[in-house]
């Protein structure tokens, strides 16, 4: 069986397996084809199945959650965990919680964190997890009532060599903190390195936080460097508000460009002046902290251009970061990225762009930056802190920050190289694609069939 006949096969099977698993079939075949090259020059890969084993999850958890509101009613909701790949380290990734969280959504979300985790060069497997709980207008009893019901079941699965969780949209430091106090209180010990993403006084790591927002800046400013271009001057269309977004405007503030646009489920703004005095960018948080999820708080607070019910992506700027969702670049704004003749598109959100845009958006020679890669910053660091509750020491911010950027050049010359190496030319996506497989299938056979 050659290369194209194998991936083509397994392909049908993910679709055969996983019937009406939009998300996480997207995911699959946004990433087998890229593999082609690598498959062809190490047939081992192919005669050993290791895309068959790659794109079946190691574990599938799936549990109830039970709690009380503060009317005394019990409510129900769904926990997820998948565990998709443990051959090079601990299962890791965030938990989500949101009305959106479904099987489909936690399995490409964890199939994509084992190749991106793969990418950081670090000891990290790949898993997600959440539930399809909304936090938003919850009193602070009633996270505190769902987060521990969750962790009743969720403790039995994870541990700091076994998967570590992190936060992800709509779990952040209360909400870890609340996860972790109450395994703490189940386990009757101190295993802060269990979960990251934890605050500063019980083994949070410095810029943490900002993380993945830097770390795409770090990772965006590579791709102008071999392209003999920087951000001075340039003009950026974010989405999203929250601390992808927060992070990238921090960071673009200090490299001298100017965001534009944010957005949020209600609409998106504009603001001509740019996103980048302390007080914008503070709100961002108090936005987020609000529940409320509206970027029109931010036009009225600001008093900027509102555009309700739209996306930002018809906005004429050099620079696109989408730091949302998955799929909120289409085919349709793709055409009207090409037709404004926007240079770079980075991906910040997972799986941001649908794979009908992607190919669009690479046909017509736009430098999309892979979400695989360009927002590598936050696990990077949530491995990092790792690190230091293991070594029972904390790094300063400098230190933390010099660390990441280094893994985030070491993603994008490793995606370089390899897409050069290939026969991709400058292909960033099938590049990350090729170095995150390539490390975990020699790390599966070197381990034996399981």
């Amino acid at each position: 069986m050659n290369s194209l006949e194998y991936i083509q096969k397994v392909i049908e099977e993910v679709k055969e397996n996983n019937k009406g698993e939009i998300e996480f079939i997207q995911s699959v075949e946004e990433l087998l084809p890229s593999l082609k090259p690598i498959l062809d020059k190490n047939p081992t890969y192919i005669e050993k199945n290791i895309l068959g084993r790659l794109v079946e999850p190691e574990r599938q958890i799936i549990f109830k959650v039970s709690w009380t509101d503060d009317e005394g009613n019990v409510q129900v909701n769904r926990g997820y965990r998948i565990q998709f790949n443990g051959a090079i380290g601990p299962y890791k990734g965030g938990i989500r919680f949101d009305p959106s969280v479904n099987l489909s959504i936690m399995k490409f979300l964890a199939f994509d964190q084992t190749i991106k985790n793969s990418l950081t060069g670090l000891p990290l497997g790949g898993g997600k997890g959440g539930s399809d709980f909304d936090p938003s207008g919850k009193s602070d009893g009633e996270i505190l009532r769902f987060t521990h019901s969750f962790m009743t079941e969720l403790y039995r699965h994870i541990g700091p060599d076994v998967d570590v969780p992190a936060g992800d949209i709509g779990v952040g430091k209360r909400e870890i903190g609340y996860l972790y106090g109450y395994y703490r209180r189940i386990k009757g010990r101190f295993e802060n390195g269990v979960i990251t993403g934890k605050d500063i006084p019980y083994g949070g790591s410095l810029i943490r936080p900002e993380a993945t927002g830097y770390g795409i800046v770090y990772f965006i400013d590579e791709i102008l460097k071999n392209h003999d271009d920087s951000f001075k001057g340039k003009r950026v269309a974010v989405s999203g508000f929250g601390n992808v977004a927060w992070g990238v405007c921090k960071k673009l503030t200090d490299f001298g460009a100017k965001v534009v646009t944010l957005s949020g489920p209600d609409g998106y703004i504009v603001d001509e002046d740019g996103v980048n005095t302390k007080e914008k960018i503070d709100f961002l948080v108090e936005m987020r902290n609000s529940c409320r999820n509206k970027i029109k708080d931010y036009a009225d607070k600001f008093n900027v251009p509102y555009f309700k019910g739209e996306k930002p992506w018809g906005e004429k700027v050099d620079i696109i970061i989408p730091c949302a969702t998955e799929n909120e670049i289409r085919l349709i704004d793709a055409k009207n990225i090409v037709e404004n003749k926007v240079k770079y598109v980075c991906e910040g959100s997972n799986m941001p762009t649908t794979n009908d845009a992607l190919a669009y958006l690479q046909q017509n020679k736009v430098i999309v930056g892979p979400s695989k890669a360009s927002n590598a910053g936050g696990v990077s660091v949530s491995a990092l802190e790792m690190s230091q509750n293991s070594m029972r020491l904390s790094w300063t911010k400098e230190e933390v920050d010099l660390r990441l950027r280094e893994i985030m050049i070491n993603i994008h010359n490793n995606s370089m190289n390899a897409a050069k190496e290939y026969g991709y030319g400058y292909d960033l996506v099938a590049g990350a694609n090729i170095v995150g497989f390539d490390k975990l299938s020699k790390a599966m056979i070197a381990q034996g069939d399981y």
